[in-house]
């Protein structure tokens, strides 16, 4: 029985003398707003729960004694207000003013609500005297704390708990001595701050507000446009002046809701690094390359000379060109990037495809969700994801496994934590006990390279006591009969002893999934960075479709996307074996298509993946690269081998905004724009297309991105002639379904449409597989997987785990954040993380030196104590070049995805070491 919709209750009352109506759920001030009443305000701020405490929004209710405060008085039938009587206005007066008395004529305070809501209510000059105030607090690189200009609303404690839910702010003391204070009474650069800035954009008066004075200098401008960093894909503003950024602002975009993280908020000012590139740039003769030879970027001229963009193209162009000519297509290609806008990927795997005349095309998702991306298009027929990350807001079990979203995507870990305050049941799983795990019902710390074990033992429950669902498995699936067979063997007590969970545990959690209303799986690298990553995928996508949770809201799959694009370049065709849209170069069909588009003949023949071209270009089969915006000198496996592999090739141009470890390397460097240096279109991990758009002029010689490929295509003898970026989106829609409902001009208008979205009328599909699977046949495949061990596994000489990944600070190769001040003063230095029990082992202290060792290499770093690595396992960051761990992982290659085995090489740690000096690798530290 279908259940009955209950019309929405509304409530008639007067407000101001004139009828109103409010609907469920407002109160007296939303529902003044809505209709054009000012009502002054201050503790109370859209997006955070009320609070009532400034006494500001004091209206006067007919019958009542006393004033009510309208931010938290829900209006009743006949009720009769008044905002605007003399008792109200002069209660919102004395409020103001008393406020105002405590405020300090200071610069940090010359932009503040409690003066504009003076000025609006006709308030003066403050007649009561000020109290005794607090010292300033400048601790903290990116935050300036000034608490003698604080009101106690109470928005920032609630941006930081309730909406972050960091929990770093309090309110301490009581009366005239309660005061704001962050955990322990701390300093707010000692306390546990992870640099959101939240409580920045929530402050009122500047109590909180940018370090430095930055946010006081007026802008010429501002431009709306999206964070560069992670997949999440928040909304932001910039606020530019003389070409400059000077802060900037979370918007209210579709993902993020105004809220941003430390490095979408202060990781902006690379753009204006004094490293920046800003003329071409041509190799000395007199300047060989050398593998593991590290430049400063200040002492460039040591090995490359400037020139003109006519020369740096002529020789970039015929050098790649003669490549092709004399030894073939497939002795050139290309690597692109996830940073860069979907354009530029069609525009540069477009380039590879027709100027290259081979498929040796690929990008960063090879070294991230490959192996998720092979085991989706497998399973279910799409590597996207099926579910967006806020609808975690709609499941009643949430399983966030080999993630550790609070430092990879701490806007879509906010959303989680929120939804476990509203009841969410979550369990974390990974050999590291991350900060989201204290917000965990169960959390799964299991046994590095375990994951096949422990989620077939997961299977087996839901099988053996009957959880699964029969009819969504007849109607939309093919081939459990056999998963079923396979995970028999599996049972929990047997896979205990192997991945580290007791077995009841494991029940436990497998009767919660399966039993939800609605559960919902998100996960990372700590899945696919393995040589069995498809496997682990596998297992997910069979745990969704034998107990039917995927295609409705609160339910499915969503492997998060680390770079700003990576859904969207792999969208464009970025990657060896696919055209735009996942059609297979084997296809004579779809290779047809773009024939006929491209107007060139096409290879029939996959192109060579990240690894792999690493691998020819040593035995000599590769000769020529182009790589736009990629640093595989920093973040291929192995970086040693990467490194002599790019020093062998006879040509190698590198199109980029700084002289990275690669761009070191190279024949010719392009410079290049930074992300707010362009317009274009970008989409994050939900399948959300957001347009990003220029906010700044690039510097010096420095071109837009695409307008180098068309050059470059051209010198290739292509006949590019593209007028503008929207010209190359609106060629790219044409051979892409998925767009065929969003042009160039509906993105402009709205800004964001999530995809599929196939009608022009359409809002797009945010859920999708909501009844059949886009496969051959319609239906989700099972495909049984067992234990793969890890390719190297640890010994007496290199007794320890070595796990690898990001942290919160820094993003990728570190690049951009490093080149960033706040980012760099908050984590200036290479750290290894090892359990406390470790280190006293080794007879090392907490930032004591440890240096560590694979088969292919050694770094030393600083070491930090944290206990939710496990005994036995070292964490890494890879963002460090004067400690470039990817020297010591593993290339071994899950055999379907082609991805590396970041998450799991054998090494050995010992006490001291010699440090490589910042400013000599990289000079950041300017």
């Amino acid at each position: 029985m279908s259940a009955v919709m209950q019309p929405e209750v509304v409530i008639d009352f007067t407000l101001n003398g004139q009828p109103v109506r409010a609907r469920s759920g407002e109160t007296i001030w939303s529902v003044a707003q809505r209709h054009g009443i000012e009502i002054p305000h201050l503790c109370h701020k859209d997006g955070l729960s009320p609070a009532g405490n400034c006494r500001a929004c004091m209206v006067e209710v007919d019958g009542e004694r006393v004033l009510a405060p309208s931010c938290c008085r829900a209006p009743t039938p006949g009720m009769v207000v008044r905002s605007d009587s003399e008792r109200a206005v002069a209660a919102q007066k004395m409020v103001v003013e008393l406020l105002q008395s405590d405020l300090p004529e200071t610069p940090y305070t010359r932009h503040n609500e409690v003066d504009d809501w003076a000025m609006k209510l006709g308030v003066g000059r403050p007649r009561f005297p000020s109290r005794e105030q607090p010292a300033p607090d400048a601790s903290h690189p990116a935050i300036a704390v000034n608490l003698d200009a604080c009101i106690q609303c109470t928005r920032c404690l609630r941006a930081c708990r309730d909406e972050q839910v960091n929990d770093v702010i309090g309110l301490a003391g009581r009366g005239a001595h309660a005061r704001i204070v962050f955990d322990m009474d701390d300093a707010m650069g000692a306390s546990t701050c992870v640099g959101c800035g939240e409580c920045v954009q929530a402050c009122p008066t500047g109590a909180l507000s940018p370090a430095q004075g930055v946010a006081l200098v007026q802008a010429d401008r501002t431009v709306d446009s999206v964070c560069p960093y992670c997949g999440v894909g928040c909304a932001l503003t910039y606020h530019v002046k003389d070409n400059r950024i000077l802060h900037v602002e979370g918007r209210d975009g579709p993902a993020n809701q105004g809220r941003l993280c430390v490095k979408g908020r202060y990781g902006f000012d690379y753009a204006h690094h004094p490293h920046r590139l800003t003329v071409p740039l041509v190799r000395r003769e007199d300047a060989p390359k050398q593998a593991h030879a590290t430049l400063d970027p200040a002492r460039w001229q040591e090995v490359f000379r400037e020139a003109s963009w006519d020369e740096a193209l002529t020789l970039a162009s015929s050098g790649l060109r003669r490549i092709r000519d004399t030894q073939g297509p497939r002795a050139l290609a290309g690597f692109g990037s996830a940073k860069g806008s979907n354009e530029e990927a069609y525009l540069f795997q477009k380039l590879v495809r027709t100027g290259f005349r081979s498929h040796n095309v690929d990008h960063c998702t090879r070294l991230c969700h490959a192996s998720s991306v092979a085991a989706l298009l497998e399973g279910i027929g799409s590597g996207a994801v099926s579910n967006p990350v806020r609808d975690v807001a709609l499941a009643e079990f949430v399983l966030v496994i080999g993630a550790n979203p609070t430092v990879n995507h701490p806007v879509a870990a906010s959303w989680i934590k929120n939804a476990v305050r509203q009841g969410t049941t979550l369990v974390v799983a990974d050999p590291r006990r991350t900060e989201l795990s204290r917000h965990a019902w169960r959390t799964l710390q299991f046994r590095a390279d375990t994951d096949v074990a422990l989620l077939n033992a997961m299977m087996h429950v839901i099988v053996h006591e009957g959880l699964v669902d029969p009819a969504f498995i007849a109607a939309r699936t093919v081939g459990y009969e056999d998963l079923k067979a396979n995970v028999a063997a599996y049972s929990p007590e047997a896979m205990a002893p192997v991945c580290g969970i007791d077995a009841g545990t494991i029940r436990e959690v497998a009767r919660a999934y399966a039993t939800a209303r609605a559960s919902m799986i998100l996960w990372g690298m700590g899945i696919s960075q393995h040589v069995h990553g498809t496997d682990n995928a596998r297992c997910l996508i069979a745990l969704a479709l034998m107990t039917g949770q995927i295609g409705r809201p609160g339910t499915g799959l969503h492997p998060l996307r680390g770079q700003n694009n990576v859904q969207g370049a792999s969208d464009a065709g970025l990657i060896p074996m696919m055209f735009p849209d996942y059609q297979r170069v084997t296809d004579a069909q779809a290779r047809a298509k773009f024939e006929q588009l491209w107007g060139v003949p096409l290879d029939d023949r996959p192109g060579l993946t990240v690894v792999e071209v690493m691998d020819a270009a040593l035995r000599g089969e590769v000769r020529g690269m182009y790589i736009l915006g990629e640093n595989p000198a920093m973040s291929d496996p192995d970086a040693n081998h990467a490194r002599e592999a790019l020093a062998s090739l006879e040509h190698l141009v590198v199109q980029d905004i700084f002289l990275t470890e690669t761009a070191v390397l190279a024949d010719v460097v392009l410079p290049a724009s930074a992300f707010p240096e362009k317009t274009g279109s970008f989409t994050n991990t939900d399948r959300l297309v957001q347009l990003g758009r220029q906010a700044l002029q690039p510097p010096g010689q420095a071109r837009q991105d695409w307008l180098i490929l068309q050059a470059m295509a051209q010198g290739l003898g292509l006949q590019w002639h593209y007028a503008d970026i929207g010209e190359v989106y609106e060629e790219m829609r044409q051979c892409m379904p998925s767009l065929a409902g969003l042009s160039w001009a509906r993105l402009q208008r709205e800004g964001a449409v999530v995809h599929p979205c196939p009608d022009e009328d359409a809002p797009g599909e945010a859920v999708v597989f909501t009844d059949h699977f886009p496969t051959p046949t319609g239906r989700g495949r099972f495909v049984p997987v067992d234990i793969v061990p890890a390719h190297e596994r640890p010994d007496a000489d290199y007794p320890f785990v070595l796990i690898t990944g990001r942290q919160l600070e820094h993003w990728h190769t570190g690049s951009m954040t490093r080149r960033s001040a706040v980012l760099d003063q908050l984590e200036p230095d290479p750290v290894a993380s090892l359990h406390p029990l470790d280190l006293e082992r080794l007879g090392v202290q907490p930032g004591g030196v440890v240096t560590l060792r694979s088969r292919r290499g050694e770094v030393a770093l600083y070491a930090r104590a944290d206990d939710g690595t496990p005994p036995g396992a070292v964490f890494v960051p890879f963002c460090y070049a004067e400690a470039a761990i990817n020297k010591l992982t593993n290339p071994a290659l899950d055999p379907v995805g082609k991805i590396p085995e970041f998450k799991y090489c054998a090494v050995s740690v010992h006490a001291g070491g010699a440090l490589d000096a910042p400013c000599a690798v990289l000079g950041t530290n300017v």
